[in-house]
């Protein structure tokens, strides 16, 4: 029988992280004690004002059909907010809510992007990127960048990868998996030459509330008039506000690309979810305290799980500067012998890891970084600490 898949379905890698989640679930199942630190999902609970905001909204009806680029309230709320933290002028029409950041990255790709266009993607990233441009039938340009760097896109390096073809650069700071942010002077550099060269940006800054040691979030389209022209913002609700299974995120662009996003949605997903746009405003405009709290736990969980990976020996781990990931190389690990078995790269030490130290990590050939692993400390500190005492023991016997 002929396969009933299209090219474009076939095409499509199923995500590593999830597939690792699935089966670490399965060995709790059997009993065994797994430490995950896989997802970046964070441990809190939606906080409670954001709770009852919805429950109301329920209780008032809010149960119909929306616009489909979201309630002019929200939208309204969103504006203020990207002026009031990013200095970013946006009119409400250029903004777009959707089921989540994810739907807006894809919205936007479908939106810009034409057979055969390049897309500049700075790895390690995350993977989504350049599975959404291949879906466009685009081409993923990943450009890759250097420990010493924190992982940071160049001006030199994006200018290398620069051809006619070029039409978008995605850049996300606070950046997964590596948890670096670039400054505005890096910024700056970038934007000279995406002017230069007319392309697009897509600036994914689902993190910017998630930032330690005094770092300051700068979105790129601030810079300049000409640069907003060319931006298109991608953020939402889940990281910072622990609202993952909300499924809600929005996007700011030029208001043709905000028009062509919202003909797109129309005929996908349509309006995002009624009930959860209000509460969306609540989190937007109501108190910031639990969620300061939660970068504040975020923080001290960073500094004690990098001080846990830097004592074992053959893990190379700097200080993220944001997001909630560490990425440290595994350079030191590989050749070494578990049971007879030759630790070749990263893939081989995750799934290792997993069946014999029963740790939960990603590999970075997933963000397309190979010999490195990524760890989330989105999880309370005693998973942290037995965590790493878990790999510590499992270095040591190697």
């Amino acid at each position: 029988m002929k396969t009933r898949l299209s090219q474009r379905a076939q095409k499509v890698e199923e995500s590593k992280t999830i597939a690792l989640t699935m089966k670490a679930r399965e060995l709790r199942k059997q009993g065994i004690d797994i430490s995950i630190f896989g997802q970046g999902e964070p441990d809190f609970t939606t906080p409670p004002h954001i709770i009852e905001s919805a429950y109301k909204a329920l209780k008032d009806g809010y149960t119909k059909y929306t616009p489909v680029a979201g309630f002019i309230e929200l939208r309204e709320a969103i504006a203020r907010k990207l002026k009031r933290e990013n200095d970013l002028d946006y009119d409400p029409k250029q903004i777009v809510v959707s089921g989540g950041a994810k739907h807006s990255l894809i919205n936007i790709i479908l939106a810009v992007l034409d057979p055969g266009d390049e897309v500049i993607i700075p790895v390690p990233a995350w993977l989504s990127y350049w599975e959404q441009v291949k879906l466009a039938d685009a081409i993923p340009v990943l450009v890759p960048t250097k420990q010493e760097n924190d992982f940071k896109l160049t001006a030199e390096a994006l200018q290398a990868a620069i051809t006619p073809k070029t039409k978008l650069l995605i850049l996300n700071s606070p950046g997964n998996p590596t948890g670096s942010v670039y400054t505005k002077e890096e910024l700056a550099a970038i934007a000279d030459i995406c002017i230069s060269h007319d392309l697009l940006v897509l600036s994914d800054e689902i993190y910017e509330k998630l930032i330690y040691d005094g770092q300051k979030h700068v979105s790129i389209g601030s810079l300049s008039k000409e640069m907003l022209d060319r931006t298109i913002v991608v953020n939402g609700f889940s990281k910072a506000f622990a609202m993952t299974g909300w499924r809600m995120g929005y996007a700011a662009a030029p208001l043709e690309i905000a028009k062509a996003m919202d003909d797109l949605q129309s005929q996908m997903t349509s309006n995002p979810t009624s009930f959860v746009q209000l509460a969306c405003i609540e989190a937007l405009e109501g108190t910031m305290e639990p969620i300061d709290l939660m970068i504040e736990e975020y923080d001290k969980r960073r500094a004690l799980m990098v001080k846990l990976l830097q004592e074992i020996p053959g893990i190379e781990c700097t200080m993220p500067k944001g997001a909630f990931y560490v990425f440290p190389g595994i350079h030191g690990l590989l050749g070494k012998k578990v049971d007879g078995e030759v630790i070749e790269d990263d893939e081989q030490l995750t799934r290792i890891l997993l069946e014999k130290a029963h740790i939960l990590v990603v590999p970075g050939s997933s963000f397309g970084m190979p010999n490195h692993i990524r760890l989330s400390y989105a999880t309370d500190v005693d998973t942290i600490v037995t965590g790493m005492e878990k790999f510590k023991k499992f270095v040591s016997s190697l």
